[in-house]
């Protein structure tokens, strides 16, 4: 090797830091396990595949612990080790124990999903695409670079699309899947396009080097900067369903396996708002004048258009009870969208955006609940209507007394404590940034909520109408419910456990 060969070759060598890592790789590994376990393991033994699924991302979740002790990163350039691709700091724990978490309690609702499917999804690779979108959606958070955030994004989405249409012989899954697929698709060709015209003005993709270079780039550059900068924005809109870029939400939702709508709620909201958090305040804080007004009319006209969607949906219409959830998480996907607007205005910006990851993670457990106690009903009630849930009280008071705290917890009424003061820190992000305008517009929005939440709430306690439907809970799916009920419950009562990481340490 020549002289001049050998400090270029020592130039490429990465030492990795595999305990930093741990999270998304364990559940990648897990995946191609269960995929090839698939091929030796008999009929009678498939539901196998879905314990190894649930302990594999059990373990993801457990490694997050060693992380603790402080900020982590990998893949760094040798010749500036500040420079890197991939970041445990504060913000990526808390977004992975976010994604993660979500995705087992998935898991869980899936066990019996795919049992009760009789043959209709296919085991090994449910599991397979399940665990590969969770992977990638661990990664994205830790993404310091343009092209890992991408490939990230892309690793999460693109199983997503076959877990929503996976059901065989299912007209309304396969719809579901193709308006999905084809907004996600869309929606990444528009990113990449302007990712592209970032990286030509700046000759960079780390996000940290972005920062600084964007703020000197050459006039002649400068429209094809900010051009870059809006289709990224534009790109990222589509991946957190903000209005106008929403239209797939409900029919998705609807369409998909109950447990996957679950999944697609709080763990496809965290991919995309974490990667539109990195783009806009990490890579691009010099142009907050150009992404801040922007969110926030996005912010106003989501929370809005999702409330009053909730707000038109008809108890007795089939599946309205899925709608009404998918509709009101669009009306959640504004409320996040505010204190990101907010960074832009904020002389603490990250305190700003801290206020969306307090609120995700109110949002991710209560959530994931709703839809938990929805996927029990539904085992009983295929419609799924919220006429259904009538007299739910009477045939089982303990997951009716859930349900309604689910939902006021949504709603931000007490007993959900954690609901109201996740508001609470959202609206003030928006005040203390002279959003004043945007506040009312979400405390209009809140009272909106307020009804279809509360509407819902009351139809658990009515006399039901004849017999009490009788509901057999499944250990997977009792399990599910417990652990968002216990962790909604904990977090009422001690809400400075989410409050506290409003100092993300993303800075």
């Amino acid at each position: 090797m020549s002289s001049l060969a050998q400090p270029l070759a020592a130039s490429l060598i990465q030492s990795v830091d595999w305990l930093a890592i741990a999270p998304p790789t364990i559940a990648a590994v897990v995946a191609l396990g269960v995929l090839v376990a698939d091929l030796f393991v008999d009929d009678r033994r498939k539901a196998l595949l879905g314990w190894i699924s649930v302990a594999g991302l059990a373990a993801a979740t457990l490694m997050l612990l060693p992380l603790l002790d402080g900020d982590r990163a990998t893949f760094c350039l040798t010749g500036d080790p500040a420079v890197c691709s991939y970041t445990a700091d504060r913000f990526t724990l808390v977004l992975q124990l976010l994604v993660l978490g979500g995705a087992l309690v998935a898991a869980l609702l899936s066990v019996t999903g795919v049992k009760d499917a009789r043959g209709g999804l296919p085991e090994g690779e449910f599991w397979f695409l399940l665990l590969s979108s969770a992977a990638g959606a661990a990664l994205l958070p830790a993404s310091r670079d343009l092209a890992t955030l991408i490939v990230a994004l892309e690793v999460a989405s693109l199983p997503a699309f076959a877990l929503v249409g996976l059901r065989q012989g299912d007209r309304r899954s396969s719809e579901a899947a193709l308006k999905f697929f084809l907004s996600s698709v869309t929606a990444t060709a528009v990113s990449l396009m302007g990712i592209s015209f970032v990286y030509a003005a700046t000759g960079s993709l780390y996000l940290t080097e972005i920062a600084e270079r964007i703020q000197g780039v050459d006039g002649r550059l400068e429209t094809l900067t900010q051009t870059g900068v809006v289709l990224t924005l534009i790109g990222f809109a589509f991946k957190t369903a903000a209005v106008p870029f929403h239209f797939w939400v409900p029919d998705t939702y609807v369409g998909a396996p109950l447990p996957v709508a679950a999944y697609l709620s709080v763990v496809g909201k965290a991919v995309g708002f974490s990667g539109l958090i990195l783009v806009t305040v990490v890579a691009l804080p010099s142009y907050a004048d150009v992404w801040g007004p922007a969110l926030a009319a996005l912010a106003a006209l989501t929370m809005t258009v999702g409330n009053v969607g909730a707000l038109r949906q008809q108890s007795t219409r089939a599946y309205s009870a899925v709608r009404l959830l998918a509709w009101s998480s669009v009306g959640q996907a504004g409320y996040l969208l505010v204190p990101i607007a907010a960074a832009a205005w904020s002389d603490d910006a990250e305190r700003s955006i801290g206020s969306t990851v307090a609120y995700a993670l109110m949002y991710g457990v209560v959530n994931l609940g709703a839809f938990a106690v929805a996927a029990l009903v539904g085992r009983t009630r295929r419609l799924n209507r919220v006429a259904d849930y009538r007299g739910l009280y009477a045939a089982s008071p303990v997951t009716a007394l859930l349900l309604a705290f689910f939902l006021l917890c949504l709603a931000g009424l007490p007993p959900g404590i954690i609901g109201l003061f996740a508001k609470v820190t959202v609206f003030s992000a928006a005040v203390d940034a002279g959003l004043g305008w945007l506040a009312v517009v979400m405390a209009v929005n809140v009272v909106i909520a307020l009804f279809y939440y509360l509407q819902w709430t009351a139809l658990l306690f009515r006399a039901p109408e004849g017999e009490p439907a009788r509901y057999r809970v499944p250990a997977p799916v009792t399990a599910a419910i417990a652990v968002t009920a216990v962790l909604g419950i904990a977090l009422s009562g001690a809400p400075q456990l989410v409050l506290r990481f409003t100092d993300t340490g993303l800075f």
